[in-house]
């Protein structure tokens, strides 16, 4: 399961910042995020070499969308349609109200259950499939929250319960400043609420399971100027931050 901070301010210079943690089988093959659509030369996202989607992704317009598994639904499943397709299907948009509305009339039975995030400077939305019904569009309030394999801010979670108020409480990042070092502290933080590994921030087992890049991401007020994305290939902490070629 992966884990998603979204930080809402629409009245800022940064209106939006993004954090995330991937954590995915070590043999599945991956590229860092990079232009590598040839159809698609206005997204930029980690590109899956198993499925040719992708997990997170940005946009020319200033859009940025990521996908995370539901509980129990990792992997692939016959019959069914990759997820990382819905992170390329929304970027097809230039805004995210659009591309949010759009995949919400999706057919459901077409796709594993998945939680989607849709973003831009004005709106954000998650775009729920719980595989019992249809998709369901929920818009995201201003402020910060945090998701993974179940409801946005689910208190049940003990990664969410231990690690939401954690980034709600430390300090803001400045992009333009170049200080994300609040949130890269907590994206590294391996220590589990219940001792469970997979239950901490940075997921690390004895398995092939576990946290295998990270993302940091600010979308400006306006879709001229640049996005800020630092990306880890690795376990944060370990892994250095880079920023991902325009």
């Amino acid at each position: 399961m992966c884990t998603l901070v979204l930080l809402r301010r629409p009245a800022a210079a940064w209106p939006l910042l993004l954090a995330a943690n991937r954590d995915e089988l070590a043999s599945r093959p991956s590229r860092p995020p990079g232009r590598h659509w040839e159809d698609r030369p206005h997204v930029r996202g980690g590109l899956d070499l198993e499925a040719g989607g992708t997990w997170l992704g940005v946009n020319d317009d200033g859009i940025v969308a990521a996908v995370l598994n539901r509980r129990g639904t990792l992997g692939p499943e016959p019959g069914k349609r990759s997820r990382g397709e819905l992170v390329l299907e929304a970027l097809d948009h230039a805004e995210a109200y659009h591309a949010a509305d759009a995949l919400r009339a999706l057919d459901p039975a077409a796709y594993r259950p998945f939680n989607l995030i849709v973003a831009d400077a004005v709106d954000a939305f998650w775009l729920r499939h719980a595989g019992t019904g249809a998709i369901e569009m929920r818009p995201i309030p201003e402020g910060l929250h945090m998701i993974e394999a179940g409801e946005l801010d689910d208190p049940a979670s003990p990664r969410i319960a231990r690690f939401l108020p954690q980034f709600r409480f430390v300090p803001t990042p400045d992009p333009a400043a170049r200080d994300w070092a609040s949130w890269q502290a907590l994206l590294a933080e391996r220590a589990s609420p219940t001792g469970e590994p997979r239950d901490a921030m940075c997921i690390v087992t004895e398995g092939p399971y576990g946290t295998v890049s990270s993302t940091l991401l600010a979308l400006p007020r306006y879709a001229s100027e640049p996005v800020i994305w630092l990306h880890a290939e690795g376990r944060p902490g370990e892994a250095v931050f880079a920023p991902v070629p325009a």
